[in-house]
């Protein structure tokens, strides 16, 4: 015969049920963070827009050192200028986005921060994919678009949901780091074509003796030739002459 009643086998089962809730509330919990992104009155072409960066942490045992930040397409690493964020930290522009780190903020804790962009894209949503390292050298990568399955947490980037563009709003100016360089011609004459180019009456004038081949130098060269021939025919005639003396 069994000493367990059936009120306390009752509530023996009811404890073991509560204990396993709560440790799978527990084990879940650190899954559940993730990296968030808000703006008030976010909307389409908004131009001085300060966006609000959280990202939670999931160690116990380390701090948030860095985020890397992927910037979605339309907003340049030159759009966007830190506002604030934990003691220390700085940004950095990397060629597809920023990073904002330094310090490790204290264990437990989330790391959050601020960034002002020049301008919004014409879009309807934003994605902000986030590598997220801890002073351990972990690396929590919360860069998913597409939603997890039913019962999972997965990885998802940051969303910011845009408004409609308000009236009249329209792209603004490439940023200055962006805009082509644009060099004015060092004189009139250096943007014309070689055959436009200005000629002085002197080059003419020289240029023409050049092409019909009275160049002085060449004269004096045949002047000399033939002077040298006539010479030299004149000593051979005479040599022979004395020859034929003797």
């Amino acid at each position: 015969m069994s000493r367990f009643t059936a009120p306390h086998t009752a509530r023996r089962l009811s404890a073991i049920t509560v204990l396993a809730l709560a440790a799978s509330v527990a084990l879940a919990a650190p899954a559940s963070a993730h990296v968030e992104v808000e703006a008030k009155d976010a909307s389409a072409l908004a131009e001085n827009v300060t966006l609000d960066f959280t990202a939670e942490t999931e160690s116990d045992k380390a701090g948030i050192t860095k985020l890397e930040v992927i910037l979605p397409e339309g907003i340049a690493p030159a759009d966007v200028t830190y506002k604030e964020g934990p003691t220390g930290w700085k940004l950095e522009a990397t060629d597809r986005g920023y990073t904002v780190g330094g310090p490790q903020v204290a264990v437990g804790k989330d790391a959050a921060y601020a960034v002002t962009v020049r301008q919004l894209p014409d879009a309807k949503s934003l994605a902000f994919k986030t590598l997220q390292t801890y002073s351990d050298g972990r690396v929590d990568r919360w860069i998913e678009l597409e939603e997890p399955a039913e019962g999972e947490h997965g990885s998802p980037a940051p969303m910011l949901e845009l408004k409609p563009a308000a009236p009249g709003a329209k792209p603004a100016s490439p940023s200055p780091a962006a805009e082509p360089s644009t060099t004015e011609p060092s004189s009139p004459a250096a943007s014309e074509p070689a055959d436009k180019q200005s000629v002085t009456p002197t080059e003419a004038a020289t240029a023409g003796k050049e092409d019909d081949g009275s160049n002085p130098v060449l004269i004096t060269a045949l002047v000399v030739v033939v002077l040298a021939l006539i010479g030299g025919g004149l000593w051979w005639f005479r040599r022979r002459g004395d020859a034929n003396t003797a």
